[in-house]
């Protein structure tokens, strides 16, 4: 069973990082490209960031260019999100992604996201 847990959300201010971890189990974690997508109250998915499956390519999305780096380590089966010089949101739920086999854009499994509010 895909099992997608994140972690490291929280409340941090204006200006502020966080790293968001997500640990993979019940798949070849080494052999999917990975993705996080996030999503404020009351809005759809917005798709923040992707690494291929060898951590060799990564895309970001234009809101978050020069502010989030997106990371993984196989040999832990575990995706991260670096953030940075974080602007204001509040209850943005970030979710952990993967891919089918030999996709990057599209998603079939995700988590159950962990939540970020950026707030002085």
């Amino acid at each position: 069973e895909v099992q997608l847990v994140e972690s490291g959300g929280g409340l941090v201010q204006p200006g502020g990082s966080l790293r968001l971890s997500c640990a993979a189990s019940g798949f070849t974690f080494a052999d999917y490209a990975m993705s996080w997508v996030r999503q404020a109250p009351g809005k759809g998915l917005e798709w923040v960031s992707a690494v291929t499956w060898n951590g060799r390519a990564t895309y970001v999305a234009e809101s978050m260019k020069g502010r989030c780096t997106i990371s993984r380590d196989n040999a832990k089966n575990t995706l991260y999100l670096q953030m940075n010089s974080l602007k204001s949101e509040v209850r943005v739920v970030y979710y952990c992604a993967k891919g089918p086999y030999g996709y990057i854009w599209s998603l079939d499994y995700w988590g159950r996201g962990t939540q970020v509010n950026v707030s002085s």
